[in-house]
């Protein structure tokens, strides 16, 4: 079965190849394409964390596709650079540009805020998605109201042709976030991050039976296979754990378009 991780981050701080270390990785391109290979992962969509900046030559376009990162680069004293839609649309003309990311949590700009107003239009006129950090955040710093998926929904409904990704399911807003993609035809979500670290399957699932039984509840409630991605969130886990951890989730009638062909069509990566 072919696969496409469809939410890793790429940055080449020393935190991150301690993070990979920890999980049993390295960080860097070359580990990827070897484990990439062994596991049947045949891409990746890489949520930027390099603001506006050019990442040409960052990421092989024969492994991933990116999707620019609006983080805290795009404020200057509270307001947002003059120049951002265009900045934007400057990635978006790209091939291996395949969407937008936001950090709202982190930025602490609602989603309905009138900056993002022209980043939805140009989104919905490239015909790519935006994806959006939803639920528990890594830092402290971060205000989870900006990333509920409620706040989602306002902007899905406002904007009925751009497509949105609610990244992490909303985790740990599983009822609303369940909710959200139910009810707007225009978000889908990924799975990515619900778990951190290595694991052993067979002890999580029994020491984690709770929280194991509201993911699979939701998921399943909903029955929106058709919208729902695999992700890893890399490199805070061990990529073939992961995977099982996943396959665990999902039914396996829907492996399919869980773990390759729902992130083929909706980040537009023809493959």
């Amino acid at each position: 079965m072919k696969i496409i991780d469809a939410h890793l981050h790429l940055f080449s701080e020393d935190s991150a190849e301690e993070m990979a270390r920890q999980v049993g990785h390295h960080n860097n391109v070359d580990h990827l394409r070897e484990v990439y290979g062994e596991l049947h992962i045949v891409h990746g969509v890489v949520m930027g964390n390099y603001g506006l900046d050019d990442v040409q030559g960052r990421y092989p376009a024969d492994l991933f596709h990116y999707c620019v990162g609006l983080d805290s680069g795009i404020t200057q004293g509270g307001r947002a650079v003059a120049d951002l839609p265009d900045r934007v649309e400057a990635h978006l003309r790209r091939d291996n540009c395949c969407g937008v990311k936001l950090y709202p949590g982190y930025n602490k700009i609602a989603l309905s805020d009138p900056m993002y107003q022209p980043i939805y239009r140009l989104a919905a006129r490239y015909g790519k998605p935006v994806a959006v950090h939803m639920g528990l955040t890594a830092f402290s710093r971060a205000h989870l109201k900006y990333c509920h998926p409620l706040a989602l929904d306002e902007v899905a409904a406002d904007h009925p042709d751009t497509q949105f990704v609610m990244c992490h399911f909303g985790n740990p807003f599983l009822e609303a976030a369940a909710a959200v993609v139910e009810k707007n035809p225009n978000v889908a979500a990924d799975l990515s991050g619900l778990l951190e670290g290595r694991v052993d399957l067979d002890a999580y699932f029994r020491e984690q039976a709770g929280y194991v039984f509201l993911l699979r509840t939701w998921l399943t409630a909903i029955q929106c296979w058709d919208k729902v991605m695999f992700g890893t969130d890399w490199p805070i886990v061990n990529l073939g754990e992961y995977i099982g951890f996943i396959r665990r989730l999902v039914p396996e009638t829907h492996w399919e378009p869980v773990f390759f062909d729902n992130a083929n069509r909706i980040y537009g990566l023809g493959l």
